[in-house]
C-alpha cells in the first residue's frame, strides 16, 4: 500500500478546494484487493465561504476517476457540510471514510472531528448495515455464474455492523474482524477472490450453506442492536455545527490573507 501513496497524494494535491481528509476506501481497505483493484479515495473538501453563500454555488460533491501508472484511481469528496449531514444520517459508508487507517491525507481538524463522530454512532445504523447486505445478497442471487466478490461484502458489512453494535468502534476491515469472529469459510472466500476469475466462481452445491449463514449474520445483527449499549439518537450535531463554522471560517481568513 505504501508504494502507492505517492500516486495517491498527486491526484489529492491538484483538487480545487482545501482538504479537510482523505482515505482510502473499497476493497483496500475491506482487506481483500485483488492485483488490479481499483484505489478508492474518499474525503472531505471545503467550499469557501463565497461558494456556499453567493449565488454562484460551488459543488457539494466532486468525482475524479482517472489512470495513473497503471492504477485506477477514483477519488469522491463532498463538502464539509454535506459529510456532516450525512454522519447525522446514521450513514455507515462516511463512517468508514472518516475512521479508515488508510490516510492519505489528514489535517488536525480530522483527528478533531474523529473524536466529535463518536458521538454520531447509534444503534440504529445497524439498519444501513442490514440495508446493505440485503441489496448486495439479492445481487448476488442474480448472478450466473455467482462470485465470490458480493458474498464477501455481504458478510463484510454484517461483521461490521455487529461489531459496531457490541463495541461501539468502526472496523471495516474483514480479515481483522474474522480475527474476533472466527468464521472458517472467511480466510478460504478471500483467497478463492485473490486467485483470479476462474476461482472466484462459487459452485451451486455451495449456496445453500451461505445463505443459512447469513440469514444467521443477520438474526445476530438484529439482536446485537436490540441489546446495544450504543444510544438511540446522536448528540453530535451542536458539536459539529461549532466545528463546521470553524472550519467555515478559517478557510475565509486564509484566502483573505492570500
Amino acid at each position: 500500500m505504501t508504494e502507492y501513496i505517492s500516486n495517491l497524494a498527486q491526484i489529492i494535491s491538484v483538487q480545487p478546494y482545501p482538504l479537510l481528509f482523505a482515505t482510502v476506501s473499497g476493497s483496500h481497505l475491506y482487506g481483500f484487493p485483488s492485483a488490479d483493484s481499483d484505489f478508492d479515495l474518499r474525503g472531505v473538501h471545503i467550499l469557501p465561504l463565497p461558494k456556499v453563500i453567493g449565488l454562484i454555488a460551488g459543488e457539494e460533491t466532486i468525482e475524479v476517476s482517472e489512470v495513473r501508472e497503471g492504477m485506477q484511481l477514483d477519488l469522491v469528496t463532498h463538502d464539509i457540510k454535506k459529510f456532516f449531514e450525512l454522519l447525522l444520517k446514521r450513514n455507515g459508508y462516511v463512517l468508514e471514510q472518516l475512521y479508515s487507517p488508510l490516510i492519505v491525507y489528514s489535517t488536525k481538524e480530522h483527528q478533531e472531528l474523529k473524536n466529535l463522530a463518536s458521538n454520531c454512532i447509534t444503534k440504529h445504523h445497524s439498519h444501513h448495515y442490514l440495508g446493505f447486505a440485503h441489496n448486495q445478497w439479492k445481487l448476488f442471487e442474480k448472478e450466473q455464474p455467482r462470485r465470490v466478490k458480493p458474498l464477501l461484502y455481504v458478510y463484510r458489512v454484517l461483521l461490521t455492523g455487529i461489531h459496531l453494535m457490541q463495541t461501539g468502534e468502526v472496523e471495516a476491515n474483514l480479515v481483522k474482524l474474522n480475527e474476533k469472529f472466527q468464521l472458517s469459510y472467511i480466510p478460504d472466500l478471500i483467497a478463492r477472490k485473490l486467485g483470479g476469475e476462474e476461482k472466484s466462481v462459487l459452485e451451486d452445491a455451495e449456496i445453500e450453506f451461505y445463505r443459512q449463514e447469513r440469514v444467521r449474520l443477520v438474526n445476530i445483527l438484529v439482536d446485537a442492536s436490540s441489546t446495544s449499549h450504543l444510544p438511540s439518537n446522536s448528540d453530535a450535531k451542536v458539536p459539529l455545527n461549532e466545528l463546521l463554522i470553524k472550519v467555515r471560517m478559517s478557510s475565509l481568513s486564509c484566502s483573505t490573507s492570500n
